[in-house]
């Protein structure tokens, strides 16, 4: 069983099943990935187009073709060396399922009792579906009350479709009911098609949906990882600001929530963060500070939706229902980990305590229950913070509260603007080696390329107000969606009016500020259509083209970054090329394949996607990451790293022993090293040179003792090549005999030896389009004033990076690629790089976007002329 390398989201529907997947097995395979991923593959309902309402966990879902097209795809798949990876629903189920009519039928006495979360009153668990006066029909054994069925007679009760249910549900919606995957009965019956998948070996890995809802995560994911044999896992956990998965959770990491937040930030500049907040209020009259917006929003949540689980929760704890109410609206996270009959964790004992601090007196009763009460009152607190973050956050407050859009996402903080520079290398250089990174999925708002638009908007706050104003005096509706209205029209251009208009509804009933879901006003609604009809007229398009060439910059610079940095990187399906989709369903549309490119933006970026894909299969899943610097003017502007082998410290090849500050032969492929200069080439036959600064290898290596070290008990390093497959003449790519470059894509890639430069080559941002880093002063160069972080952040220097020898005792490291992005274009378009330099790790790289080769220290100017990115290979070894 084989740990993915890198997956490809595919989102099955009854018009996509496994024979459609089968069909672009070639396709997936020349695009570089190692696993395709799938969603949810279990019986659904059958008009299900997201697989989440699971109603058999015996049957693998006949819409899509079956057990026999499951097989059929999964060794087509295996043809094209690729495995597969399977979404899984272990919290909840449809309410439409043959056990849980025996639970109605037969009541606490059914065998499936047990399979759900049910809250028992006087024997019989309430059902939300009454909304008219009509009466329940009874027809034989059945009782209908329109398209519901229920048993005649039956241990449940009908009432109002708005009062919460008696079980617990997925966040809010009453017609997904919660599974007790705790009892080791329900678990091996809701995953034996699972678990016969995983020993036939036709499928590799599991993404856990949902974790936060099951009452005991920790549990499960150890009895998972024990029945696996310990597969490949990830789970779906939403992480805030400086929160980390649990180290006792047995899983290899997350989705990639968190990594695709502070991606995003390094695109966003923090000196817009004043005039756009001040351009939100001007616009809607919110106030200026979201986190009262965000309180607000779970405390209405809690109002509108969750009565029931605050009852419940307020009997397991004796307490008030109000100081509930107030407790869960103050929780930050997702979840606080305690554990019943286990001491809770400092940090969540922390957690609690200071969300108790900013409530009344009252709730101090409450946080003794929570945290050191019985087991119902520990997990059923722990089960409920989940959904109120979901729906009080994600649905409502990132609704409502949007100076800079991109920047309200899934796990996203609206009013942090940027990441900078020293805080992501800290990040990559501490996550767990197998977690899964992302920058789409079908769950985000916005899709990777809309946001890299938005982005944009950061470094031009001034003419984003003046146009804003221009438009607005144009067509006007709700001064508060009006001002996400532009936001989504601008990134999400070009745009139908329909698409458009079922975005603002759904935009307007989350936010739940004049209409809801709960409730709807159709002459509202009637005046949104023909706003969104209106405005979709206006000539958006302009100033879209005028921020294009930064929000392309934007886009293959994050793309990069996701793909070569630690973890398993995830392509959404079609985000290899652009694509500009907005919230679900509107991210779900149907894909066309294989993707061709439509526009320069489309190549460039297929292009980096293919070569970041097959170069990191090449590296293997592994590769510590080491963090470069760039020196000059410019410097703040780029962020570069490398990844690496780890290699024997007698290796001569690689080794510079602490001290010497030993020159190497820039013939051998080693650059200069202390002051003797080393060349770099263009590709163009011409060989330029470069002085050294004063500072040597050696005293930089003695500076950073522990570089090359990797954190973690299960961290792989690798002592091999990589993993790169015969057979290839693309970059080295391979899967086996008789693959060959990339078809369709007009990109004309070449990577042999002859070093050819790829044709097509006239894409890219215009010259100096670049986008810089905040950075510290210990980092090299000037930064402006707003892009700084604090001092004495340690990132590391590139030159003691391409140290391969004895470091402090330690062992040695090999780079065997170099990431270079850059960001905040607007400013670099009129100054361009000036002397900024980037001085490459010992050895002769080549660029596998241009073909250029490159030794030593490189200008940035030349290192990024045609492509606003950078990927490099080793080419010597």
């Amino acid at each position: 069983m084989s740990r993915p390398v890198s997956t490809y989201r595919v989102q099955l529907t009854p018009d996509f099943g496994f024979a459609q997947v089968a069909e672009i097995a070639g396709y997936l395979r020349d695009l570089g990935v190692s696993h395709v991923y799938l969603s949810p593959i279990l019986q659904a309902t059958p008009e299900s187009r997201h697989g989440y309402d699971v109603t058999d966990h015996s049957r693998i879902r006949e819409e899509f073709g079956g057990a026999t097209g499951f097989r059929e795809m999964a060794q087509q798949l295996a043809a094209h060396d690729l495995g597969i990876v399977v979404d899984i629903v272990p919290n909840h189920m449809n309410t439409v399922n043959a056990q849980f009519w025996s639970v109605l039928k037969e009541g606490p006495g059914s065998p499936y009792a047990k399979w759900f979360d049910i809250d028992w009153q006087d024997g019989k668990v309430a059902l939300p579906v009454l909304g008219d006066d009509t009466e329940p029909v009874v027809d034989g054994d059945v009782l209908r009350y329109h398209e519901h069925a229920y048993p005649h007679p039956g241990h449940y009760r009908l009432v109002d479709w708005r009062e919460g249910p008696g079980y617990r549900r997925f966040f809010d919606v009453s017609s997904l009911i919660g599974l007790r995957v705790e009892d080791p009965s329900v678990f091996f019956a809701t995953h034996e098609v699972i678990f016969w998948l995983l020993d036939e070996g036709l499928v590799d890995g599991l993404r856990v949906d949902h974790p936060d809802g099951l009452a005991d995560p920790r549990g499960y994911l150890q009895r998972l990882r024990e029945r696996t044999g310990g597969a490949w896992t990830v789970v779906e956990k939403i992480l805030i600001g400086p929160e980390r998965l649990p180290s006792d959770w047995a899983c290899d990491g997350t989705s990639g929530y968190e990594v695709l937040n502070r991606v995003n930030g390094l695109f966003v500049d923090p000196a817009g963060k004043e005039p756009l907040i001040r351009l939100f209020t001007d616009m809607t009259g919110q106030p200026a500070e979201y986190r009262p917006v965000m309180e607000q929003s779970k405390a209405d949540v809690l109002d509108l939706f969750f009565g029931a689980e605050i009852d419940r929760l307020a009997r397991a704890t004796s307490c008030d229902p109000a100081a509930v109410r107030e407790l869960l609206a103050a929780m930050p996270v997702y979840r606080a980990y305690a554990v019943p009959g286990e001491p809770p964790p400092p940090e969540s004992a922390e957690i609690v305590e200071l969300a108790a601090d900013s409530c009344s007196p009252a709730v101090r009763p409450l946080v003794r229950e929570v945290l050191h009460g019985s087991p119902e009152a520990v997990v059923r607190f722990q089960q409920s913070c989940g959904p109120v973050m979901a729906k009080g956050v994600e649905d409502t407050a990132l609704y409502r509260w949007f100076p800079l859009a991109c920047l309200n996402e899934v796990g996203g903080e609206p009013d942090v603007f940027g990441t900078s520079v020293a805080d992501f290398h800290a990040f990559c250089q501490e996550m767990p080696p197998y977690s899964m990174t992302t920058l789409s999925t079908h769950d985000t708002k916005r899709s990777e390329d809309v946001r890299a638009r938005l982005s944009v908007l950061s470094e031009i706050p001034g003419e984003w107000a003046a146009q804003v104003e221009e438009w607005s005096a144009q067509v006007s509706f709700d001064p508060h969606l009006d001002h996400l209205a532009w936001q989504n029209l601008m990134a999400a251009w070009p745009i139908s009016a329909d698409r458009f208009t079922d975005y603002l509804l759904k935009a307007a009933r989350e936010a739940k500020t004049a209409i809801s879901w709960v409730h709807p006003d159709p002459s509202y609604e009637r005046r949104l259509r023909s706003f969104a009809e209106a405005a979709v007229r206006l000539p958006i398009g302009g100033f879209t083209e005028r921020i294009d060439p930064y929000a392309m910059s934007n886009s293959l610079g994050a793309k990069l970054v996701q793909l070569m940095m630690p973890g398993v990187p995830d392509v959404y399906q079609g985000n290899e090329t652009t694509d500009f989709s907005l919230v679900d369903p509107d991210n779900r549309r149907p894909v066309t394949y294989p993707r061709k490119p439509e526009t320069s933006w489309d190549s460039a970026k297929l292009l980096v996607t293919t070569q970041a894909l097959r170069l990191r299969r090449r590296l293997g899943g592994a590769a510590p990451y080491l963090p470069l610097q760039a020196e000059g003017e410019r410097a703040a502007h780029v962020i570069a790293f490398a990844r690496t082998d780890p290699v024997p410290s007698a290796d001569p090849a690689a080794a510079v022993p602490a001290g010497t500050g030993a020159d190497e032969d820039a013939e051998a492929g080693r650059g200069g090293i202390s002051g003797s200069g080393g060349p770099w080439s263009r590709g163009d036959g011409d060989t330029h040179t470069h002085t050294w600064p004063e500072t040597s290898f050696s005293a930089l290596a003695r500076s950073h003792a522990t570089v090359g070290t990797v954190a973690g008990p299960d961290r792989e390093t690798l002592a091999g090549a990589g993993t790169g497959r015969p057979g290839s003449r693309s970059a080295g790519a391979s899967a086996g005999p008789g693959r060959g470059t990339f078809a369709s894509s007009g990109m004309g890639m070449s990577a042999g030896p002859d070093g050819e430069t790829p044709g097509g080559s006239g894409v890219g941002a215009p010259a100096g389009a670049g986008i810089g880093m905040p950075t510290s002063p210990n980092e090299g160069g000037s930064a402006e004033p707003d892009a700084g972080t604090s001092a004495g952040s340690g990132v590391g220097s590139s030159v003691e990076l391409g140290v391969g020898g004895v470091v402090g005792g330690g062992a040695g490291v090999r780079a065997r690629a170099v990431v270079v992005a850059t960001r905040l274009p607007v400013r670099l378009a009129a100054t361009g790089w000036g002397a900024t330099t980037l001085t490459l790790p010992p050895g002769t790289w080549r660029d596998l976007l241009t073909g250029g080769l490159y030794t030593g220290r490189i200008p940035l100017g030349h290192l990024l002329g045609q492509y606003p990115v950078s990927l490099l290979e080793r080419h010597d070894l």
